[in-house]
């Protein structure tokens, strides 16, 4: 195929393209994941990531490449979530800078801006390391460069970008051992490969087959009834004017039960409802219909089913009752708006730190946090969500805690972002994070509060206890999928079969002479007698810690615990 040029259609379609094919595949980008704990987010961060650059493409009016270039980075840079978002956003910023001013794309273009794309990449990152997405994209631009400067046919320079980028990542094992210790390739580059494979598609005319039609099942069935009834459901109505009053859900086994009369056709059986009321959802498979239908004779709808199977299920609700407490409950919560609403002095400092689950909000924040963004390991927030929580604050300067390793680079993204001027404080886990806050002193300036903090990430051994996703080979430990893992300062330290053992040995490990305080924060998988139980467990190691508990309320983690 010979196409000398890209223009504004084609490079929106190649981008489209890219954001749905990273979206079909994200669940297998974080199956990549080198530790087999639950975590593995890099497809989803990377899919996020350029989803929010396509809605900035899409909302840019020029017809220009190098506009719409622009614009993509921008979006990708504000919605970029961990490192595989930040330098999937690198890339693309680099790409922007060296289409600028071009309104179409030539063969040569296109390799110039990929190259241009990776040597950003590699500046953005301060230890670059080969056997990740920065070898992929280096020998992808590589190849195109070669291709463009004998031909000037885009679709070939497209193609050999896209194949040398595949073999890059078949090589990525080979450069980093920890890869072939796993047995797999290094999932940000599989994230690029997938964007230059939907980029190379495009302009083969070949089609990307999204996710396929099929018929719903149960659970989603479940969502479309639930979904119907709010969709349907008005605000602040009277409850007396509301035509048709029970909510109305059943579950038919289909040719099932003594009363079956008709063999089922969906339309007979649609049409005697549509004429009992609104709001009316019909959903089925060969076995099961499902109906959500708001009408004044639930019996009639209940009957009517049993005339083609029997009752799996059976759910009525008064909606004139439930809206008569809604709105007792609304007039509430509007007392209690409008006494959260009234202005607040805002904080010399600010300080923005990021964790998961309702307890982790609550422990920071009495530790003086300003503002607790929600995600962490299994939703990294976007730079975007660190800027707006910055500038939301209505400080004069702030200080940002990550708490995980992978938020560092949407951090340094934001810090550049931000209205105010902002530091971060380098903490990779809550336990580092939650230390941190205790060195910080209103009245000092950020960068000394920045280097007390930083000096207090020295002082506390952070260990985490969940499970294994998957067999895996890791640091010489052999685990089977469901194996209870402990981790200490991020390293899988300990593996077991129970919870408990997993981490008492972990607990143990991080223990030593100087160990004073030992904190246990208990997650959503986890409860307060299994962390007593636990406490107790290390009462028996050294009766002489001190031993705290408190609910996190963090999903992935049963246990997260501190030594200091």
């Amino acid at each position: 195929m010979q196409t000398k040029k890209i223009t504004n259609r084609e490079f929106a379609k190649m981008v489209e393209a890219a954001s749905a094919f990273l979206d079909q595949n994200a669940e297998f980008i974080n199956s990549l994941n080198v530790f087999p704990v639950p975590d593995g987010d890099t497809g989803t961060n990377m899919s996020l990531s350029l989803d929010s650059g396509l809605k900035y493409l899409n909302d840019e009016s020029s017809e220009s490449v190098g506009a719409l270039a622009t614009a993509l980075a921008k979006g990708l840079l504000m919605g970029a979530r961990g490192n595989s978002g930040v330098i999937l956003s690198q890339i693309f910023r680099g790409f922007s800078k060296s289409t600028e001013g071009k309104d179409d794309l030539t063969a040569t273009d296109l390799a110039d801006a990929f190259a241009a794309g990776a040597e950003t990449a590699y500046k953005a990152v301060m230890k670059p390391t080969e056997g990740t997405v920065l070898t992929v994209i280096r020998e992808a631009a590589k190849a195109a460069r070669k291709t463009a400067a004998r031909d000037d046919n885009i679709v070939a320079v497209m193609d050999a970008t896209y194949e040398a980028a595949s073999d890059a990542l078949k090589t990525t094992p080979d450069l980093l051992p920890v890869l072939k210790q796993v047995g797999v390739v290094d999932s940000g580059g599989q994230g690029l490969t997938f964007v230059l494979q939907a980029f190379d598609d495009v302009l083969n005319d070949r089609e990307i087959k999204v996710t396929a039609n099929h018929k719903p099942n149960t659970n989603e069935m479940d969502e479309m009834i639930d979904a119907e009834h709010h969709r349907s459901v008005q605000g602040n109505i009277d409850p007396d004017s509301i035509v048709y009053g029970y909510c109305t859900e059943i579950m038919v086994r289909i040719g099932k039960g003594k009363q079956v009369d008709h063999p089922f056709d969906y339309d007979e059986f649609y049409q005697y409802l549509a004429n009992l009321g609104d709001s009316l959802l019909v959903v089925n498979d060969d076995e099961i219909v499902k109906v959500h239908v708001h009408t004044e004779h639930p019996g009639k709808v209940l009957a009517w089913g049993q005339e083609f199977g029997d009752l799996a299920k059976v759910k009525v609700d008064n909606m004139r009752l439930q809206q008569e407490t809604i709105m007792e409950k609304d007039d509430e919560d509007a007392q209690a708006a409008a006494e959260q609403a009234k202005p607040k002095e805002a904080p010399e400092t600010a300080i923005i730190t990021i964790a998961a689950g309702d307890g982790m909000k609550t422990l920071f924040e009495s530790l003086g946090a300003t503002t607790v963004i929600s995600g962490g390991q299994t939703m990294n927030p976007s730079t975007q969500d660190i800027v707006d929580a910055i500038n939301q604050s209505g400080a004069k300067q702030a200080i940002v805690l990550p708490n995980n390793g992978n938020i560092f680079m949407a951090a340094d993204q934001a810090v550049d972002a931000a209205d105010v001027p902002t530091v971060i404080v380098h903490s990779k886990s809550i336990s580092q994070g939650m230390t941190a806050m205790l060195g910080f002193e209103p009245d000092h300036t950020i960068d000394e509060n920045q280097a007390a903090m930083e000096e207090n990430l020295t002082t506390v051994t952070g260990g985490e206890v969940t499970h294994a996703v998957r067999d895996s080979h890791v640091d010489g430990f052999n685990i089977k999928k469901n194996d209870f893992m402990g981790l200490i300062d991020g390293k899988i330290a300990v593996v077991g079969k129970t919870l408990q053992d997993t981490a008492k040995q972990m607990v143990a490990k991080m223990l030593n002479e100087d160990s004073e305080i030992v904190t246990i924060i208990y997650g959503a998988d986890a409860n307060e007698a299994e962390a007593t139980t636990l406490s107790e467990a290390v009462s028996d190691l050294d009766d002489e810690l001190e031993v705290e508990i408190h609910e996190g309320d963090q999903p992935v983690y049963p246990f997260v615990v501190s030594v200091e």
